[in-house]
Formats: C-alpha cells, sequence, structure tokens
C-alpha cells in the first residue's frame, strides 16, 4: 500500500510533498550544494558525511588516509576515484599510511 504524501513547508517557505517524517527539504538540499570544487562531485551523503568531519576542501582530504576516509558513515569505495582524481588534479594525494 502506497503511503499518502504529505504537503509541508519548510521555514524558508518552499513547499514540498513527503511520504515520511522526514523534515529534509530538497529545494533547501539542492540549494546548500557547492556549484564548483572536489565537493560538488559527490553525492549528498558523503559530501554531508565529509562536512560533518571539518573535511570541507581538498587539502583537509589530503591529510586524511584512504583508510581513515573510508572509516567515516557515509563515504564508501566508490567514491575513492572521485577524491583521488579531485587530489591528483591539485596534486596532492592521500595521507600514506603508516607501517
Amino acid at each position: 500500500m502506497a503511503t499518502e504524501k504529505q504537503k509541508k513547508t519548510c521555514k524558508n517557505g518552499h513547499t514540498f510533498y513527503k511520504s515520511s517524517d522526514c523534515p529534509t527539504c530538497p529545494t533547501c538540499e539542492k540549494l546548500k550544494e557547492p556549484a564548483s570544487g572536489f565537493l560538488a562531485s559527490l553525492s549528498n551523503p558523503a559530501r554531508n558525511a565529509l562536512l560533518h568531519h571539518g573535511i570541507d576542501t581538498i587539502h583537509k582530504l589530503s591529510e586524511f588516509t584512504e583508510k581513515e576516509i573510508l572509516k567515516i558513515h557515509g563515504i564508501g569505495k566508490a567514491s575513492l576515484p572521485a577524491f583521488r582524481k579531485s587530489l591528483e588534479e591539485q596534486g596532492l594525494t592521500f595521507k600514506k599510511s603508516e607501517g
């Protein structure tokens, strides 16, 4: 049985329909997306996971090993090629694993 979508309005006045209790406004989420930079090439979950951990620049990303980044909830192996490409474009790499 399909759940009926309910009309909602966010604090910014955007109207949207949701079939769940999720309060996230799709319009506000779209406006938060960066237009350029390495964060723009990521999915919302990956971008939000990095931002939650204070990783908002490619230089900050380069301070972590791949293994450390993969431990962050919301980051999967599928994100690594995009990370590597963005790092390479800036002449950077992930921090080397010790050992």
